[in-house]
């Protein structure tokens, strides 16, 4: 059901945003939506509020990422990670049409049918690349999945009629091609399509779908715009690499240049094509992650956004020669973290809008080339990712990516309905500000963005100031000379503690209570319980960067449409990516920078077990590692390397990252040698990162842990690596904080990005709730604060320390780990062993799950799974708590 939001601000005296129409509902702007409390702001788990201003067109199941205006003004397209196109009234918001995707391939590609066809059911839309026809008969779409889809005018509706394959792109892993920007010829005889992929520039005959040409450009290309016989192709990674570059992988065996140190992606270019002898003529240097652009309407200049530079580049397209840059961060003395990704003109010319994705805004710029600068901002949804300017109208349209955040929405009375993967993105149709209204609107992003909360951050430490927990500004003392963060993999609040009365859980929706996971229940009482702290990520890939980084890249946030380039979650060599990385570094880069010293258990390394008598043929199972380490045999070699370079040296290198095949036990047995041997020569680093991630758990596949059983082995190794360190001389500095990388596989009553955390320390709070609302950000904050570093970027500057979570006075007494009351090996039987039908159809099903590669799995169904392996086949499943959503995503 359509459903159309409009917010009032008479703030901001914005007329004309309702057109002719009654709105379903009217949003109260300071509606809190993620907690499920009705009374307050939106508020996103990554410290941010929203309140988008004018029409606000809810897109639920959809991240949008595309948009196009028709010529003729009367539909708005938009697409994104979804199977459809979503046709839109410009004018009230009301959606015209959901037009399913074409399939892959048609019977006759040279004929343009206008009848329905099947659609496509694994189609995932595109990370860019929607237009329309110049006789706006017909719709152009980027496919990840290697097509052009093509939709056409039937009478009055729109209808899917072909795909039009592009080459393969020949890599081992990745065949298909990844088209983003799309361009047509002036006749409209030619279409343009970038392969992302493939670096080239694709030149398709329209009618036949035949590729005339293709021409290589810089590396990973996404967007095309024409002028004249030119064709400028802006380049995510920048230009390829020589054989004197520092290169680092990007996804199915690509290399990207790469920045010495940090070994992260740091260039940006645009390719000048020239049509006529179908070369580039030239390579011009903007900045990081370059992609959508804009040609301002005399053709004179042509705008490219910079996402991971924070600025604008201006081309003069009279000499191909950079005019400006223009940054798009508030003050030039600001962290990174505008993000800006696509951008409009208006009809003059005078100004540019730019989506500012990270700030949940639209930035106003006065064009004067050599003198342009941001003027203003104009709040919108959740990480807007496309923007058109409709002339007209006096209107922008913007795509919000992650609109108003996760789940259903909530009217007063509603039972919560809050899942991670309910996409809930939305298009903002927005009215052109005047100057007063700017001014106004700008004030409004700003403390949406806590503008004052990131100044703050860059306080100079004051003299003489008393050690304390938490310091109240960077470089002032702290009462912890070392800080351990441990990391682990897919729980949500309710699924473990749900079952403490002294929280606010759902007993009914715990699945791993206190007989399962009594250490953590342990520690929850005997020092802070927090009920109240978010994941900022949905799923590993950022879940990752969020735990590590406190950021998610634009790369990250349209990656969503498939994850077709890699999954870059730190933990396997395909997914290794240095495009995905946020520039500002990782938390160890920023201690390496500050001479802190540094070592990873496992945290994006990437891992092997294997037998060490090669002669050995037969594959490792789980039963196997883990009898050889109770057993101490010593039959089996485990180890791991680096996921990225900057790491090299820093890890242990005889332990491991992921893998479920082995037993959580014994990574913590690796640190807690160390551990000890550190204690025998000090040097005990000041920086720990502990990757613990069996509680993702393996669902019922035979010959594998139960579910119980590898959260019981999470919880145990939790509670070991906890006692050996608060034993440890090193215990009355040290600070222990744990958290979850995301909330995918679980459900909650309050949201579904809510999870566990924790905070030991002697320091801490004993036998204390608390209930102050942190999220991922906010533990490093505290971890930067502790160890004196300076935040990352806007992101960790905005969030707030949890200087709730601690106390004046050290309480010494250790913490002793309780003994697992669920046998650690207890598998799951072979399906034919198991009487009950359902729970043998789910061992079935969880047989042909690929368990083995974080998640690959889709959510629901392995949701489903882990209910009923602890519930019972007959408990009826919490769908209120969550609604599922297509989520091909999960690779």
């Amino acid at each position: 059901m359509r459903k159309i939001f409009v917010i009032l601000f008479s703030l901001l005296g914005v007329t004309g945003v309702l057109s002719d129409q009654r709105p379903e509902r009217q949003i109260d702007p300071f509606e809190k939506v993620n907690t499920g409390q009705p009374g307050g702001p939106i508020i996103t788990p990554v410290n941010q509020v929203l309140t988008p201003l004018g029409i606000q067109v809810e897109l639920f199941g959809l991240r949008p990422q595309t948009l196009a205006l028709s010529p003729d003004g009367k539909i708005l397209a938009t697409s994104g990670k979804t199977h459809e196109v979503v046709l839109i009234n410009p004018d009230t918001g009301d959606i015209l049409d959901r037009i399913p995707l074409p399939p892959e391939k048609t019977a006759d590609p040279a004929a343009v049918s206008t009848h329905i066809l099947e659609p496509d059911s694994k189609g995932q839309a595109s990370f860019t690349g929607l237009i329309f026809s110049r006789d706006g008969r017909r719709i152009y779409l980027s496919n990840v999945n290697g097509s052009i889809k093509i939709f056409a005018l039937d009478g009055e509706k729109f209808k899917p009629v072909r795909s039009l394959s592009l080459p393969k792109t020949g890599l081992r892993g990745r065949e298909a091609e990844i088209p983003a920007g799309l361009a047509l010829s002036e006749d409209g005889t030619r279409l343009f399509v970038v392969g992302n992929m493939s670096n080239r520039l694709f030149e398709l005959d329209v009618e036949t779908g035949t590729v005339v040409r293709a021409i290589d450009v810089g590396f990973a290309p996404y967007d095309v715009v024409l002028l004249g016989q030119k064709a400028y192709v802006s380049n995510w990674g920048g230009r390829r690499p020589d054989r004197d570059s520092v290169t680092g992988p990007a996804g199915h065996g690509t290399k990207v240049r790469v920045d010495p140190i940090t070994f992260i992606a740091n260039e940006g270019s645009v390719s000048v094509v020239d049509l006529s002898s179908g070369h580039v003529v030239s390579e011009l240097s903007v900045g990081v992650h370059s992609s959508a652009m804009a040609l301002s309407p005399d053709r004179r200049y042509l705008a490219v956004a910079n996402a991971a530079s924070d600025s604008i580049s201006v081309i003069d397209t009279k000499k191909d020669r950079i005019a400006e840059t223009v940054s798009l961060r508030w003050d030039a003395g600001d962290p990174f973290g505008a993000s800006p990704n696509a951008l409009a003109f208006s009809a003059s010319g005078s100004d540019l809008y730019v989506c500012n994705g990270t700030q949940n805004a639209v930035a106003v710029v006065t064009f004067r080339p050599g003198r342009s600068k941001i003027r203003g901002l104009i709040p919108t949804g959740w990480f807007p990712g496309a923007i058109v300017y409709d002339a007209p109208r006096h209107r922008l349209h913007i795509a919000n990516i992650k609109g108003f955040g996760s789940g259903k929405r909530l009217k007063p009375g509603d039972p919560v309905k809050f899942n991670s993967h309910q996409y809930f993105g939305s298009v903002s149709l927005i009215d052109t500000p005047s100057r007063s209204q700017l001014a106004k609107a700008t004030t409004m992003v700003l403390d949406n963005m806590r503008r004052a909360k990131i100044e703050d951050a860059f306080l100079p430490p004051r003299v003489k100031e008393p050690a304390r927990p938490v310091p109240e500004r960077t470089g002032e003392p702290s009462v912890f000379k070392q800080v351990v963060y441990i990391i682990k993999e897919n729980r949500t609040y309710d699924q473990v503690l749900g079952d403490m009365k002294e929280g606010n859980g759902n007993e009914g929706l715990c699945i791993f209570g206190e007989k399962i996971t009594p250490n953590q229940h342990k520690i929850a009482r005997e020092f802070a319980l927090l009920d109240n702290t978010y994941c900022s990520g949905i799923l590993s890939s950022e879940g990752h960067n969020w735990t590590d980084a406190g950021f998610s890249t634009d790369y990250l946030e349209k990656s969503f449409a498939g994850f077709p380039r890699s999954y870059p979650d730190g933990m396997e060599p395909a997914d290794v990516d240095a495009l995905a990385y946020s520039p500002a570094g990782f938390i160890w880069d920023l201690a390496f920078k500050y001479g802190k010293s540094v070592r990873s258990y496992g945290e994006f390394t990437m891992g092997h077990a294997r037998w060490k008598n090669s002669a050995r043929r037969s594959r490792l199972k789980f039963r196997d590692i883990y009898n050889d380490f109770i057993n101490r045999t010593d039959l089996i070699e485990i180890g791991c390397v680096p996921a990225i370079e900057s790491l090299r040296g820093h890890i242990m290198t005889n332990t491991i990252g992921w893998s479920l095949d082995v037993p959580d036990i014994f990574r913590a047995a690796q640190f807690i040698t160390e551990l000890k041997q550190f204690e025998e020569r000090g040097g005990f680093p000041q920086l720990v990162i502990i990757c613990l991630p069996n509680d993702h758990t393996s669902g019922t596949k035979a010959n594998m842990p139960t579910p119980r059983a590898h959260a019981a082995d999470n919880d145990l190794a939790f509670g070991q690596i906890i006692e050996a360190i608060s034993k440890s001389r090193f215990w009355k500095d040290t600070c222990i904080f744990g958290i979850e990388d995301d909330p995918q596989d679980g459900w909650d009553h309050v949201s579904g990005f809510r999870t566990t955390a924790y905070v030991v320390s002697p320091y801490t709070k004993r036998r204390t709730v608390v209930r102050d609302s942190y999220n991922q950000t906010s533990l490093l904050r505290t971890i930067e604060l502790m160890i004196g570093l300076p935040p990352l970027n806007q992101m960790d500057a905005s969030a707030t320390p949890m200087t709730a979570c601690f106390m004046d006075s050290p309480d010494l007494t250790p913490f002793t780990a309780v003994p697992n009351q669920v046998a650690l090996d207890e598998l799951n039987p072979p399906p034919k062993a198991i009487n009950d039908p359902v729970l043998r159809r789910d061992a079935i099903v969880s047989a042909g799950l690929p368990l083995e590669k974080a998640d690959a799995c889709p959510e629901d169904t392995l949701n489903r799974i882990l209910w009923r392996a602890q519930k019972g086949s007959q408990a009826l499943y919490p769908a209120w708590a969550l609604t599922h959503v297509r989520d091909e995503d999960d690779k």
